[in-house]
């Protein structure tokens, strides 16, 4: 029994941010005793950070804002599992869902398994940077991500967040990745800052300037990234101050450090990069030639809603 093609529709009565990541979504190929995805079901469908907005993408959509919807590809060579688990502490009155898949689909032995690598720090480590997908090794395909950023206003106030390079080390890559980017909205194909869109391949649909919280997107498919030993994903912790707000942020009290090793010791009217501590939440997918990634399993319930109701 073989299939490739896989559609998910799924919503509840109650959407609050415990409940979107109290929920854990986990799916099992061909009889694996771990699971290949593993994530909250609302950052799984992109809705990061318990917030739900209307997008809508290649691979993930939410036509109204109330509604989570997937359409991948999921081969498996014997058999699918797919299971929800309530570790929200509070019971969920109705949950809704309509699964369709394909059978019978001819495709070649080697054909890869789906994954997904749920992943939060709150705080982010002060001069290093955020790993969205820890090493994973195999032969695969990287697909891409949703990011969710909640920018520390005590610490920074205002302050841009985005300068962060996104890097993928592929193949035995160490100290330099194979692909590196320049800031958080060039990645996602804007530039100079980002506001709300949602294209299909890249986005960034939730855009909360006065709460300082960002969700989005980038799915690498006319652009795809191939791995054949291993791949580990990165993201450097990097805001931008503009002489307008470095005077305020440094009488918030806030010790900055230059991007790159030291003390951001410049006068208040210089603008520079600085290295920054924020929310960070994560959901990568990728492509994997086994149903088993030997990523550890994602934090506990309360570790994931921490902060967010």
């Amino acid at each position: 029994m073989r299939a490739v093609r896989c559609g998910i529709w799924l919503s509840m009565g109650e959407r609050t941010p415990r409940i979107l990541r109290g929920l854990r979504l986990q799916m099992y190929w061909d009889g694996a005793s771990k699971p290949a995805v593993d994530a909250p079901l609302g950052d799984f469908f992109g809705h990061m950070m318990g917030r739900m907005v209307p997008f809508q993408s290649i691979a993930f959509s939410s036509p109204e804002g109330r509604s989570f919807v997937a359409h991948l590809p999921m081969p498996f060579r014997r058999g699918m599992r797919i299971v929800v688990r309530n570790e929200s502490g509070r019971d969920v009155a109705g949950l809704y869902y309509d699964v369709n898949y394909t059978l019978g689909d001819p495709h070649p032995e080697d054909v890869l398994y789906f994954h997904a690598c749920f992943r939060r720090e709150n705080p982010t480590t002060l001069q290093k940077d955020y790993e969205f997908l820890p090493l994973v090794r195999g032969r695969g395909r990287y697909l891409g991500v949703f990011f969710g950023v909640i920018a520390d206003q005590k610490k920074y106030s205002f302050t841009w967040w985005g300068e962060g390079e996104a890097k993928l080390y592929l193949d035995g890559d160490r100290e330099h990745p194979t692909l590196a980017g320049t800031g958080t909205e060039d990645y996602i194909g804007t530039a100079w800052g980002q506001g709300r869109f949602d294209h299909l391949y890249q986005g960034c649909h939730l855009a909360d300037s006065e709460k300082m919280q960002f969700s989005f997107y980038r799915f690498q498919v006319p652009d795809p990234v191939y791995f054949y030993e291993e791949i580990r994903a990165t993201i450097q912790q990097i805001g931008y101050l503009n002489p307008r707000w470095m005077g305020l942020v440094h009488q918030l009290g806030t010790k900055l450090y230059r991007a790159g090793p030291g003390l951001l010791e410049r006068p208040v009217l210089e603008e520079g990069l600085f290295e920054r501590q924020d929310d960070w939440s994560s959901v990568a997918y990728f492509y994997l030639s086994s149903p088993e990634s030997g990523l550890p399993p994602i934090p506990p319930a309360e570790e994931r809603i921490r902060g967010l109701e």
